[in-house]
């Protein structure tokens, strides 16, 4: 029993079928992306059956510190991790840049590019500068040793970081940035097979990858919901979605749909806001800019309010997501759509606003004084009937007034008209 048990052992790895694992990192490198690579790093080692791990990866750039940590787990994954920027027309830029370098095998499509990983400032301080200039020399020295430890081309991973320098896959392959060239990832599987490769720690594996199994490491439905919101158009989106809504709410209680829309698309926006990185005075001059929204249309500013609240939308839409990545950022359309729907609507009300200031009053005193009417009885200074503004009113005249005349209100005492034949 024991002797069989003991030769089941050593056979279970010839029964296990290995597997090849793909994850795909698509758009900016962020604390989502971090947790979708380092669990997926978790569940590949549990499986124990894995050849190989491909990252398929068409990214602009991101997030240091999200970049370091998605490095740490391939390289202390123990197992040859592929990063394969795809498919044509991708880019594996900044950060994707220093993963490319980092990983096993570094391999792009055609028609792909990669590099331009100089840190970006998000201001432009003097502070800022000298703080970029540390960051600067701090991922210069990064990729190069990534570089090294790969034996790949050191001088042009750093001109990547220090001149923003960016190469096309042919470029890189030529020059020794990356290993090959492959039309897809079944292209790629097939020219890595029979390859032996130096890990991290300094092991050596031969790939035996004919015919084993691909398998496609979705993120949770939880980090593609995050996913999605975290969108900044759409983060950006709820966000003025959710204060108009609110805002009709308050001004027309009982209507509930817009407050129940509005508080779900507001409770929504902060929870994108927890992972995208705010700037919160962009965040306040966007709320800002609604109060000034309201205070120009329940008093009257004769425009600087609406004009303030304008510039303040825009300025705090442009600086609510403090990123240097443009695709981390509103897209400028939405933000001038949105300015210019808040500015039409206010210059709307503000123009009703004048119109009702300018418009005679049609009720009391000042609304019955030039009205026309119509003489019920003879009218003279001391007494007379008249019918005005649908009613009848006592009414005298310095003349005498033939009953059936049509009269004008020239002044009101009290419930006493003063009245004058009219010539129309």
């Amino acid at each position: 029993m024991k002797k069989a048990f003991a030769l089941f052992l050593i056979t279970l790895p010839f029964w296990l079928h290995a597997e090849i694992y793909t994850l795909r990192f698509e758009g900016p490198i962020d604390s989502l992306l971090e947790e979708y690579a380092v669990h997926s790093f978790q569940n590949i080692r549990k499986a124990g059956n894995a050849r190989l791990v491909i990252i398929e990866t068409d990214t602009p750039g991101g997030y240091d510190s999200s970049m370091r940590i998605i490095i740490k787990a391939m390289m202390n994954a123990e197992i040859p991790v592929a990063v394969y920027v795809s498919p044509k027309g991708a880019r594996a830029a900044s950060a994707g840049f220093f993963i490319l370098l980092a990983a096993d095998i570094a391999a792009m499509a055609p028609g792909t590019n990669t590099g331009a990983a100089h840190p970006v400032s998000v201001t432009g301080s003097d502070i800022e500068k000298t703080m970029k200039e540390k960051i600067t020399n701090d991922a210069a020295s990064y990729i190069k040793t990534l570089a090294k430890n790969r034996q790949r081309n050191m001088d042009m991973a750093e001109k990547a970081v220090r001149e923003s320098q960016s190469y096309t896959a042919e470029e890189c392959l030529k020059s020794g940035l990356i290993d090959l060239i492959a039309a897809d990832t079944r292209n790629l599987v097939e020219r890595l097979h029979g390859r032996t490769l130096t890990l991290a720690n300094d092991r050596q594996t031969t790939l035996n990858l004919q015919n084993e199994k691909i398998i496609f490491l979705e993120m949770t439905e939880r980090q593609k919901f995050l996913r999605t919101i975290t969108n900044p158009n759409l983060a950006y989106f709820l966000l003025i979605f959710g204060l108009i809504g609110l805002f009709i709410e308050f001004t027309h209680p009982g209507v509930v749909i817009p407050g129940i829309l509005g508080g779900i698309s507001l409770l929504l926006a902060f929870l994108a806001f927890q992972i995208l990185p705010i700037n919160y005075i962009g965040l306040f001059l966007i709320l800002l800019s609604i109060g000034f929204f309201i205070a120009e249309i329940k008093i009257q500013g004769f425009g600087m309010l609406g004009v303030g609240g304008i510039v303040s939308f825009v300025l705090g839409s442009i600086m609510l997501i403090n990123s240097p990545i443009p695709e981390m950022r509103p897209a400028m359309p939405i933000i001038i759509t949105f300015a210019v729907c808040f500015g039409c609507i206010f210059l709307f009300l503000t123009l009703k606003v004048i119109q009702a200031m300018k418009k005679r009053r049609e009720t009391g005193r000042e609304g019955i004084i030039g009205e026309g009417g119509v003489a019920k009885t003879d009218i003279d200074n001391h007494q007379g009937k008249v019918f005005v503004h649908g009613e009848w009113w006592n009414a005298v005249a310095d003349g005498l007034i033939p009953a059936g005349s049509k009269i004008e209100v020239e002044a009101m005492e009290n419930l006493l008209l003063k009245v004058k034949k009219s010539g129309g």
